[in-house]
């Protein structure tokens, strides 16, 4: 019986771990999440940038799960705040921030700015670690605007503010089908499937 290869992708968030699984489905993968790992240690997010963050994830979970482990920061840089939220983008309006406070400061932040200036980025950073502490790091970017107000539909975090270039719909409000295509996480996890199919072969 061919028994599939584990993932472990370090994150807690229901959200994320649907969008990944989606995004990674066609692979040989059995993909579970920090929440299936008894004593799994709270990773504290405290590097410097986004990459660092992700790398630190994936590293020091696949060290304490002995798995291969898959992490990913993601954040929102807005060229009108000289890249902020960035790094800080689930704490935007506080370390318990809700979607809906970071959402509400960043459009504060932004009133008055036009739309032509309100220009932005969603950069997501995968990290894939194995047991062994080697580590392959791949980037999505997804360019776009902020809207003026939310636009709510599905999504999470920014999503409800955030148009990609070439929509006209933000990211809450496309399909997740169409999201999974051309989201900054797609464009990473893409990206990463070459370092996940490597460890497939290397296992057959």
């Amino acid at each position: 019986m061919h028994v599939l290869m584990k993932l472990l992708v370090a994150t807690r968030n229901k959200h994320k771990l649907r969008e990944i699984r989606e995004i990674l489905a066609e692979l040989n993968l059995d993909i579970v999440s920090s929440a299936d790992i008894a004593g799994l240690p709270e990773i504290i997010e405290d590097a410097p940038t986004i990459r660092d963050n992700a790398i630190k994830k994936a590293v020091e979970t696949a060290r304490f799960a002995k798995m291969l482990t898959l992490a990913d920061d993601s954040g929102l840089e807005v060229d009108a705040l000289k890249g902020a939220p960035g790094v800080h983008s689930a704490r935007y309006a506080g370390e318990e921030a809700s979607y809906f406070e970071n959402n509400k400061k960043l459009l504060r932040e932004l009133r008055g700015v036009p739309m032509e200036k309100r220009t932005a980025r969603f950069r997501c950073v995968a990290a894939v670690a194995d047991t062994n502490g080697l580590v392959n790091v791949v980037e999505g970017i997804s360019n776009g605007v902020i809207t003026e107000k939310e636009r709510r539909g599905g999504g999470f975090g920014y999503d409800p503010l955030f148009i990609a270039d070439g929509q006209v719909k933000t990211f809450a409000e496309l399909t997740q089908e169409v999201k999974n295509r051309i989201s900054h996480r797609a464009k990473a996890l893409h990206k990463a499937w070459a370092v996940l199919n490597r460890y497939l072969r290397e296992r057959q």
